[in-house]
C-alpha cells in the first residue's frame, strides 16, 4: 500500500508545531510542507524540526518552508489547518469567531485554484464554523475537509470515565457529538466499558456515574488546561495525527469528527461532529447512530448553535 506523504500544515504555532513534530516521528511524511504568515516562526520551527531529524526513529524526511506562499502547497496529500488565534478563545469558545473565519480565505481559493486534491484537516476554532467555511470556499465534495471536531471531547470524555472508574483509557468507548464546543453532548446511550454497560459497571464495580459531571468535564476540560499554559496542543496534536495517520494508511478508521450533516435528525447544512469512517479519500462514510430522544434534542440544538454562528461569520 503506497504511503501518502506530502503533508501541509498551515500554522505553525502550539497546534501547528506539535503536529509536525507527531508526523515526523511516526513516519507519515515524507515531505513536510510548513506555512505561516509570520515567517521567523516558519523559519524557526522548520531548522528546529530539520535539527531533529537523527532522532526520528521510522526515516528521512524532507521539509519545506512555505511561509505564505499557498500554492507551494497545492501538491500536498492532506493539509491541516491549524491557522487560528487562540488567545481569543480562553474565556469564550466562541470567540475565535470574529477573527479566525477571516484566515481560510486568505489561503483556500489559492491552493485549490493552484490543483489542490488533496484532503483538508481543519483544527482551528470555532472548529464546524472554519470546515463549513473551507468546504464552501473551496467548492469541493464535503469528504474532502475534515474538521477534528469532538475527536478531543471525546478523548476527554474517556479521561473523566476512566478516572471515575479505575479502568484504562483504552477500555472505554465513549464519544460526544455535535458541536465541537459549549453546546456538545455525551451520547451516553452508547457509553461501554469493554462489552459492559455503564449499568453493569456500577453494580460490578461499586462506582457511581454523575453523568452530568463527566459530561461537563469534557465539555470544559480544556480550560483546566488553558488556565496554566494558555493554550491547549499536545492532546489536539496527537488527535488531529490520529486523523492524518487514518487518512494515510486507508485504515476505515471510524471516529467522531466534523463533517457535514445531511439530514441528520432533521438537521442539514452545518459541519457537526457524528461518527465517520476515515480513509484515503477522506470521510468514507457518515455513520448515524441511534440517539435516545434527550440526545436527538441536544443534537439539534448544537446544530442551530453552529447555524447561528455560521449566520454571525461573513466570507
Amino acid at each position: 500500500m503506497a504511503l501518502v506523504s506530502k503533508i501541509g500544515i498551515i500554522g505553525c504555532n502550539h497546534v501547528g508545531a506539535h503536529v509536525a513534530n507527531a508526523l515526523l516521528y511516526q513516519g507519515l511524511a515524507t515531505e513536510l510542507y510548513l506555512s505561516d504568515v509570520n515567517v521567523d516562526l516558519c523559519h524557526a520551527q522548520v531548522n528546529d524540526l530539520l535539527d531533529a531529524m537523527s532522532f526520528y526513529p521510522l526515516h528521512t524526511a524532507s521539509v519545506h518552508e512555505c511561509d505564505d506562499r499557498y500554492e507551494e502547497l497545492a501538491g500536498c496529500d492532506i493539509i491541516v489547518n491549524a491557522a487560528g488565534h487562540v488567545d481569543a478563545s480562553r474565556t469564550n469558545r466562541d470567540a475565535e469567531l470574529t477573527v479566525t473565519v477571516a484566515e481560510p480565505k486568505k489561503f483556500v481559493r489559492r491552493i485549490e485554484d493552484a490543483g489542490f486534491k488533496g484532503i483538508w484537516v481543519s483544527v482551528s476554532n470555532p472548529n464546524d464554523v472554519i470546515a463549513t467555511e473551507i468546504w464552501q470556499l473551496a467548492g469541493c465534495d464535503p469528504c474532502r475537509v475534515i474538521g477534528t471536531g469532538t475527536t478531543l471531547d471525546s478523548a476527554r470524555f474517556k479521561h473523566a470515565l476512566s478516572r471515575a472508574t479505575g479502568l484504562d483509557q483504552a477500555s472505554v468507548n465513549a464519544w460526544m457529538l455535535g458541536e465541537h464546543g459549549l453546546s456538545e453532548f455525551a451520547l451516553w446511550s452508547h457509553v461501554s466499558f469493554g462489552c459492559l454497560t455503564p449499568d453493569e459497571v456500577q453494580e460490578q464495580l461499586g462506582v457511581r456515574f454523575d453523568r452530568d459531571a463527566l459530561e461537563q468535564e469534557a465539555v470544559r476540560g480544556g480550560y483546566i488546561t488553558m488556565k496554566g499554559k494558555f493554550c491547549t496542543e499536545y492532546s489536539i496534536a496527537n488527535g488531529t495525527v490520529a486523523i492524518v495517520a487514518a487518512i494515510v494508511h486507508d485504515t476505515h478508521l471510524v471516529t467522531p469528527v466534523s463533517t457535514l450533516v445531511d439530514d441528520v435528525y432533521g438537521m442539514s447544512g452545518n459541519f457537526a461532529s457524528l461518527p465517520c469512517v476515515i480513509g484515503r479519500t477522506g470521510v468514507q462514510k457518515v455513520i448515524v447512530p441511534q440517539m435516545s430522544d434527550s440526545e436527538v434534542q441536544k443534537w439539534q440544538a448544537s446544530c442551530r448553535h453552529i447555524q447561528d454562528n455560521i449566520a454571525k461569520a461573513s466570507w
